[in-house]
């Protein structure tokens, strides 16, 4: 019997990515570098690439000086959810004008230079579809990509990446009007595939491995 099984491993020797970079080629050729150790790292029909979306932030030149970051909040912001006072300032919840829940509206100062900050892609959806088209063209094969950010959630520590923008992949799973494995009647289940993705490729990217990038093997049927 097959087991049922999928994998997932990090794209390593993307260089650091600048303002006006073409993500297609900088990611491709870290998949070939990579293929020429390993052939299996070729990517096939089926695969799903998970990308970070500081490097297609800065691919896109959402670099903006750290001074502005509250001025920049408010713009990315349609309204304040939630806000914390604290030593170091105010940390505001928000609702960015992309939908998503968010601390100060994703904007981040990690991994970039010093004096600098980092908004989120202009539509994550728009780039996701750049990178799936761009890199099915040069490559012939049939993938999908889901942009990733890091975010908390309500009443739970810490952060876990989730998804902000896909193409070329199913990010639900609706699953209402169907059956459990009891023949109970599923009124509520939506499975939010795209966000399980993001965490589990999380595990091999990181906060500071230097892997902006990984693939996932196994899931393709998720691939549209």
């Amino acid at each position: 019997m097959s087991l049922p099984r999928y994998m997932v491993w990090g794209v390593t020797g993307m260089p650091e990515v600048v303002a006006g970079d073409d993500l297609v080629a900088l990611i491709a050729a870290a998949v070939a570098d990579q293929a020429v150790t390993d052939a299996d790292a070729s990517l096939q029909d089926g695969d799903i690439l998970v990308v970070t979306s500081k490097i297609v932030s800065k691919a896109e030149g959402q670099q903006f000086p750290a001074a502005d970051r509250d001025q920049m909040i408010a713009r990315e912001a349609v309204r304040v959810v939630a806000e914390r006072v604290h030593p170091g300032g105010v940390t505001q919840i928000v609702e960015t004008r992309h939908g998503l829940i968010m601390a100060a509206a994703g904007i981040d100062t990690s991994n970039v230079p010093d004096g600098v900050a980092l908004r989120l892609p202009e539509d994550p959806d728009v780039s996701a579809r750049a990178l799936c088209h761009g890199l099915r063209d040069r490559l012939g094969v049939r993938v999908g990509i889901i942009i990733t950010d890091t975010m908390g959630r309500p009443w739970r520590v810490g952060q876990t990446d989730v998804a902000i923008g896909a193409a070329g992949v199913t990010v639900t799973d609706d699953m209402r009007g169907g059956v459990d494995a009891n023949g109970r009647l599923l009124q509520a289940t939506i499975t939010v595939l795209a966000d399980e993705l993001a965490g589990a490729a999380d595990l091999i990217k990181g906060k500071a491995s230097g892997i902006p990038v990984a693939v996932v093997r196994g899931l393709g049927r998720l691939v549209t």
